[in-house]
């Protein structure tokens, strides 16, 4: 393999998806269910025989896990993984043939968990990133796993961005120089990344290419050579330039409400696979290969079932064939494209039935694998397979204290919304509950251009364990469906289409009989955190309480304070949210703006928010706590000074977590674990706000 390539933005991270039990890869469906089907469903996948199960610690569901994201180092020599150190995830490593409590620290942060790390190419180094805060200014940082050091002390890792005002993007990590690496920084202008090369070693930078032309991405070949720049246009369009020399020109095009990305190089050096929807008789995304000098482009794959955008792809460590398609639905679906991965997927499946399998790393020979199982009712579990031998060797169990007979089945269902459009989601239901009149809470994801998916997900079995119905719909303008899925939703935020799709799914399950119409409650982050906002604003008959997780409140104020290198979006975020510098656009945005119409609220309210959230502004949540506060409903504030986007820290989210069960608990009357660990006790306090004191800059 010449080069591992990385869309490494670290973007938004959803309440819907903070988790460490499912490697980041794609998922996938296969089955439409019909509305007339869900009691069915229900009725498959509860056994009301049973009893309630007992409540499940919280800790097990939010604490840190004791292992996590294991990655074999390219030679195949050593194991890497995450793992709390002083009650902070940091990164341990292990010879491959030893046991895993043989493993020692690699890392030593003492404040916030280490979200990703990597292998260098050569083997010889561990990079990860870190931001403080959550301010998502994210530093790189190089460690050799191999360093002798003194007993009890970890090896000194290399800061190769050293500078906290500026973000760092890894593009790439060239095999023919293992000791370089290609990133972006925004050091010269914060909107725009310019690209460097940087010795690990030694940590020289080499400007490669300054960004005078709003490129929102850039793209090298298996070589590390930089050979593409995806730009963002004024019109919302996306145009892919190519990298020659001198030669910086227009190859693609694909106009707005299209996609075009991308994902990486053939390994003949003159082709790129790419993704695409372009065309007015194209919906659904393909995966193609296009020739940037003579602008040939010929189909590769796309879904076989016809219902969903292209997943993503498999390639082979050491032939850098295409080995493998894989689509996301209602669940996955994989698809070699290749003999011998056929038949590793084939015995794999044999050996672990059930579930959904990942692959989420592979040494350079192609011969050892760490291959992931987990389900909606299983966190997962890593093994080490040898393609070779076909040995499978359990390497852990995330979660192993958490009982699996205890989580509850999630259903994919489809809805009708308002205007005729069949909506896509998931419905989970409490264990040993009649599916009928049960307490509901409403989960939007984030994004909102993102989708949830069939899998374990701590919130959801959290909620379901203390007696909720979870229902996560995927609204229009979730991603995976199709453009005109997606378009559907622009400039339909809160008074429009994509609030529709929400209410119209809890009227659903009102109509079903299976939800409780007094006690229905939404909780969401982000996007989701928004709709919350908004449910309670536009439709307040329908909700008995709301939660808020980094949630905006007005879209004028979070348009105007997106991050600086969101520049090169603007345009797109303009086309599909509204204008602000309009007076239609404004008056758009100001009345679909939860913030304007708070007087309609008339329910409890609680407010999550991250004091350096670079994404949604503090002054979000500050301004709609603000607004209600004399209002006679219950409005509870927790402010992190030490968060971000969604919360890292364990205590954090253990305390956040404490309220939530019980905000729920006294407003839908769910169950709730009532012990709080003094420090989590501690944690809480200092996280609430006395919502008398909140300011509101102008």
């Amino acid at each position: 393999m010449k080069l591992k390539t990385f869309g490494f933005f670290l973007g938004i991270i959803a309440v819907s998806s903070i988790s460490s039990a499912k490697a980041q890869s794609s998922e996938i469906f296969n089955q439409n269910y019909q509305n007339n089907k869900i009691i069915q469903i229900q009725a498959q996948n509860q056994d009301n025989s049973k009893q309630q199960p007992p409540l499940i610690d919280r800790k097990i569901f939010f604490g840190d896990p004791e292992i996590s994201g294991a990655q074999l180092s390219p030679d195949g020599k050593y194991l890497a993984f995450r793992k709390p150190l002083n009650g902070v995830i940091n990164v341990w490593v292990k010879g491959i043939d030893e046991p895993m409590s043989a493993a020692r620290p690699v890392t030593e942060d003492k404040n916030r968990p280490i979200p990703a790390y990597f292998w260098s190419q050569d083997s010889q180094y561990i990079l990860f990133v870190q931001d403080k805060g959550g301010n998502e200014n994210f530093r790189i940082y190089a460690v050799s796993p191999t360093d002798k050091v003194a007993n009890g002390q970890v090896p000194k890792a290399k800061d190769l961005t050293p500078d906290d005002q500026v973000q760092a993007r890894i593009y790439a990590v060239p095999e023919n120089n293992p000791n370089t690496i290609i990133v972006g920084l925004n050091d010269r202008d914060p909107k725009f990344h310019d690209v460097y090369s940087i010795n690990i070693a030694t940590g020289e930078r080499k400007l490669l290419y300054k960004n005078d032309s709003n490129v929102s991405n850039w793209v090298t070949d298996l070589n590390g050579n930089l050979r593409l720049a995806v730009i963002n246009l004024p019109d919302g369009s996306t145009q892919i330039n190519r990298i020659d020399g001198d030669t910086f020109e227009e190859v693609y095009r694909c106009q707005f409400g299209e996609s075009c990305s991308p994902v990486r190089f053939h390994k003949n050096g003159q082709q790129v696979y790419m993704t695409t929807n372009k065309g007015n008789d194209v919906d659904l995304s393909q995966l193609v290969l296009f020739n940037p000098r003579t602008k040939k482009l010929e189909l590769v794959d796309s879904d076989p079932d016809k219902q969903v955008d292209f997943g993503s792809a498999i390639f082979s460590e050491e032939t850098e064939e295409l080995i493998g398609t894989v689509y996301i639905g209602d669940k996955q679906r994989i698809y070699p494209q290749d003999k011998e991965f056929a038949a590793d997927l084939t015995y794999l499946k044999q050996k672990l039935p059930d579930g959904e399998l990942g692959m989420s790393s592979m040494t350079e020979d192609g011969q050892k694998a760490i291959v992931t199982v987990s389900s909606d009712v299983d966190p997962g579990s890593a093994y080490l397979f040898d393609r070779q031998t076909k040995k499978l060797s359990l390497l852990y169990q995330i979660l192993p204290e958490l009982k699996r007979e205890n989580l509850a089945k999630m259903t994919p269902i489809r809805y009708t919304a308002r205007d005729g459009l069949e909506i896509p989601g998931y419905l989970t239901l409490p264990v040993g509950k009649p599916a009928r009149n049960l307490p509901v809470v409403v989960m939007p994801h984030g994004g909102p251009w993102a989708r949830d998916v069939w899998g374990y997900n701590p919130y959801t079995q959290f909620l379901a364990n203390r007696g909720y119905a979870v229902f996560q719909p995927n609204f229009r303008a979730s991603t995976g469906y199709g453009k005109k899925f997606l378009n559907a939703g622009n400039k339909q935020w809160g008074t429009g289409a994509m609030q529709h799709d929400i209410t119209d799914g809890v009227k659903y399950l009102i109509d079903k009989g299976i939800a409780d119409p007094k006690r229905v409650g939404i909780f969401g982050g982000s996007y989701g955190g928004y709709a919350t906002l908004a449910g309670l604003a536009f439709t307040p008959e329908l909700y008995a309480a709301g939660v808020s997780y980094v949630g905006p409140s007005n879209l004028i104020t979070l348009f105007n304070s997106v991050p600086p290198y969101w520049e090169s979006f603007k345009a797109e975020l303009k086309l599909r949210m509204g204008d602000p510098n309009t007076p239609e656009g404004k008056q758009q945005l100001q009345q679909q703006s939860p913030l304007f119409s708070a007087n309609n609220i008339k329910v409890p309210l609680m407010v999550i928010q991250g004091a350096n959230d670079p994404r949604v502004k503090q002054a979000e949540s500050d301004q709609i706590v603000a607004a209600l506060r004399t209002k006679e409903i219950d409005v509870d504030y927790l402010l992190a000074a030490d968060e971000g986007h969604g919360f890292r820290e364990e205590t954090n989210k253990l305390a956040v977590a404490a309220a939530l069960e019980k905000f729920f608990a006294k407003h839908l009357q769910g169950r709730y674990q009532e012990a709080v660990a003094p420090e989590v006790k501690k944690q809480l306090e200092d996280l609430t706000v006395d919502i008398s004191k909140v300011e509101v800059s102008q």
